[in-house]
């Protein structure tokens, strides 16, 4: 499935890249940052999905889609924004999706999903690829943090802490998601945290019974619920 992404903001395109990488049957074959320069990567690339903001410089991603419904055969059109009142206009411009910014990765799962029933595409099983880094946002920055500096994630509200050799970061990814994707490095010690499996330390109870795990590099104990206990001793075993 070859995907078009069109945004004016960096960070957003460089996001949205990441996660599109992820999936085998995607290939990104152009990105735009404006709707003349989207209207022309149609044109030579010829997408079958297009990922488009709305609010941009000139051109909005209503008009660009306006446009593109004029083709003997336009591409779908899924819009991603930071705003949600458009919603209805961008259905009445034929849009396969509407996802509201900062979305996560399972609900652009759900738009590639509609993106491939409606081209009647199968989804191609992915190749087993890990990522050796998770990217945190840093204000208009982005930082890369290599997979084994990480000692533990938590999940807090709608981010997920990453605690790593160089400190603290958030990631809009959920724990979930992590867990399914590095399920052979991280142990799941309780429903809000995921651990690195080589930086278990110790396991100890505390005199109200209560499971607690030490790692390598962290100066504080972390709660082990009674469901994720019979893992994490399995897990003490297999490092002996």
């Amino acid at each position: 499935m070859k995907v078009l992404i069109v945004d004016d903001e960096p960070l957003a395109r460089a996001r949205l890249r990441t996660m599109l990488q992820r999936e085998a049957d995607v290939e990104i074959v152009a990105e735009a940052i404006d709707g003349h320069s989207a209207l022309l990567a149609c044109d030579t690339h010829h997408p079958d999905l297009v990922m488009l903001d709305i609010h941009m410089p000139d051109m909005s991603g209503l008009e660009v889609a306006r446009q593109l419904q004029q083709l003997a055969a336009p591409p779908l059109i899924a819009f991603c924004t930071a705003y949600d009142e458009h919603a209805l206009a961008a259905f009445d411009n034929a849009a396969l999706d509407y996802l509201v910014k900062p979305f996560r990765s399972e609900r652009l799962a759900e738009t590639l999903r509609r993106a491939r029933q409606r081209l009647g595409v199968a989804q191609i099983t992915p190749a087993v690829h890990v990522r050796t880094q998770l990217c945190a946002r840093l204000g208009g920055h982005m930082r890369l943090i290599p997979v084994v500096d990480i000692r533990y994630l938590q999940a807090e509200e709608k981010y997920v802490v990453v605690h790593h050799s160089g400190g603290e970061d958030l990631i809009e990814e959920s724990l979930k998601s992590l867990e399914e994707e590095f399920g052979e490095r991280f142990l799941r010690i309780h429903r809000n945290c995921l651990i690195a499996r080589d930086a278990l330390k110790e396991l100890q109870r505390d005199s109200d019974g209560k499971a607690h795990v030490w790692l390598h590099g962290v100066d504080k104990p972390l709660d082990v619920s009674r469901r994720c206990l019979p893992e994490v001793r399995e897990a003490m075993r297999d490092w002996v």
